[in-house]
């Protein structure tokens, strides 16, 4: 079983099956994980609070402007945040450099 720690706002979009979709960078942790793997996401910062999910499909992308370019916010977030402001917030944690030295995956999942 493969472990993801989210931000709070997030895990609780996955917990009510707001969020549908699980975007990081493919880097050699994330290339583990494939189709019908079971992954458990745990709430940060305590990582006490989790919620079990299976992978659906794997959705590879040079970087998270083009994979949020074919994508409905619903699915990735909420309906309250922009594409522009999922950019900048995604941007915190893998900056572009990063994405393009690794690229990005889009988890897509259904809860167990």
């Amino acid at each position: 079983m493969h472990t993801l720690k989210v931000q709070p706002l997030f895990y609780d979009y996955i917990k009510t099956s707001t969020k549908r979709i699980e975007l990081r960078l493919l880097d050699e942790k994330r290339q583990q994980i494939h189709l019908n793997d079971t992954i458990r996401i745990t709430k940060e910062p305590e990582n006490v609070e989790y919620t079990d999910v299976v992978v659906t499909g794997l959705l590879n992308y040079k970087d998270f402007e083009s994979l949020l370019n074919d994508f409905d916010i619903s699915m990735v977030a909420d309906k309250t945040y922009s594409k522009d402001s999922l950019l900048k917030e995604l941007e915190k944690f893998y900056s572009k450099e990063k994405q393009q030295q690794y690229s990005v995956v889009g988890i897509r999942f259904e809860l167990l």
